[in-house]
C-alpha cells in the first residue's frame, strides 16, 4: 500500500492523474449589479418603485444580471455571490436566480456595493454600472447619490463608483475582469482596472438619453463578455490604494459638510467638502457608508 501511494504520488506530480473538482480550488465571482446602466434604462421613471416602467426595468436587471452569472459559468465559476446594489437594495427578482447563488441585499453594509466580497474570491464583474458625477458624458451619471454629491476623491483622485469599488475588490487582491454600462461609465472604469472586457449596452446621449441595445442584446453581449472577463482573470490586476487614505466628499449643500465637521475625525476643506482619513479603504467605506445611510430617527 504505500507503494501505490508513492506511485500515486509522483503521477500527480507530473500531471499524469488529475485531482478531482472537488479536490480543486474553488473559482469565486463576485458580480455587483446596479441599474442606471442596464440596457434601455435611461430615466428615473424606471429606477424606482413609484415609476411607470420600474417593473420592467427590474426584469431587464434581473436578466442582465442571470447573463452575468451564465457568463462566469460559461468560465467555469463554481461559486457566485450577487449584490443588488441600486437604490434599496431590493430590485433584483431573485426568486428568478439559480438556487445554488447567494444575494446581498438592502442597506447598510460596511462594504457597500461589495459587501460579502474578501479574498477568496477569483474576480469581480461590475453590471449596470454609470458613469460619476464629475463625468461631463454618462446616462444618470452620479456618485453614490445625485441629490446630495458633487464628487468623490481617494487620495485627490476623483472616482466613479467603479473605482471606488475596484478598489475594495483591490484590498482583498481581487480584480475586476469585466464591466457593462453605457460607454461613458465602461471608459471611466478602464482608467481604475485596465483594458477589462467591457459590455457597452448603451451609448450615452445625454442625462436622460441613449441609444440603446435590446434586452436580449444586451444579455448575450454581457454573457459574451464577461465570460472573456472570468477566462482572462489571470492577466487582470486588482486596483490598489495604499493606506492611509485621504477621503474628499463634496456636497450639493454646505450644512452637510457643516454639521460633519462637528466630528473630530473630520476636516472641512470649504463650505460644501469634507476630508476623512482612513487607515484602508474598508474604513473609509464604512465611513462612506455612515455618512450616506445615518439619519436621527433611524429605527429598527
Amino acid at each position: 500500500m504505500t507503494a501505490f501511494r508513492t506511485i500515486m504520488a509522483c503521477l500527480c506530480l507530473i500531471g499524469l492523474v488529475t485531482l478531482p473538482v472537488s479536490a480543486q480550488r474553488p473559482l469565486k465571482v463576485y458580480i455587483s449589479v446596479d441599474m442606471e446602466g442596464i440596457g434601455g434604462v435611461v430615466t428615473n421613471e424606471q429606477l424606482g418603485p413609484t415609476g411607470f416602467e420600474y417593473a420592467r426595468a427590474r426584469q431587464f436587471m434581473t436578466d442582465e444580471a442571470l447573463a452575468a452569472i451564465q457568463g462566469a459559468r460559461d468560465a467555469g465559476a463554481t461559486e457566485i455571490l450577487v449584490s443588488d446594489s441600486h437604490g434599496n437594495g431590493q430590485n433584483l427578482l431573485i426568486d428568478q436566480l439559480p438556487a445554488d447563488v447567494r444575494v446581498i441585499r438592502s442597506w447598510p453594509r460596511p462594504l457597500m456595493m461589495m459587501e460579502g466580497i474578501d479574498s477568496s474570491f477569483s474576480a469581480a464583474v461590475f453590471i449596470g454600472y454609470h458613469a460619476s458625477t464629475a463625468n461631463v458624458r454618462g446616462v444618470r451619471a452620479h456618485t453614490m447619490s445625485s441629490a446630495t454629491l458633487t464628487g468623490v476623491k481617494l487620495n485627490g483622485v476623483e472616482v466613479p463608483e467603479g473605482g471606488l469599488n475596484a478598489a475594495i475588490a483591490g484590498h482583498f487582491g481581487v480584480p475586476v475582469v469585466a464591466i457593462s454600462g453605457d460607454d461613458a461609465a465602461v471608459a471611466e472604469v478602464r482608467q481604475f482596472t485596465g483594458p477589462i472586457p467591457g459590455a457597452e449596452v448603451k451609448r450615452a446621449i445625454s442625462f436622460h438619453s441613449a441609444s440603446t441595445l435590446t434586452p436580449k442584446a444586451s444579455q448575450e453581449l454581457v454573457r459574451t463578455r464577461v465570460r472573456a472577463g472570468v477566462e482572462q482573470r489571470a492577466s487582470a490586476k486588482p486596483y490598489m490604494v495604499h493606506g492611509p487614505i485621504t477621503l474628499e466628499m463634496s456636497f450639493k449643500n454646505y450644512r452637510a459638510a457643516e454639521l460633519l465637521a462637528y466630528l473630530p475625525i473630520v476636516t472641512r476643506m470649504n463650505a460644501h467638502t469634507i476630508r476623512f482619513v482612513g487607515r484602508d479603504i474598508v474604513e473609509v467605506s464604512r465611513f462612506i457608508e455612515f455618512v450616506n445611510s445615518y439619519q436621527p430617527d433611524i429605527t429598527p
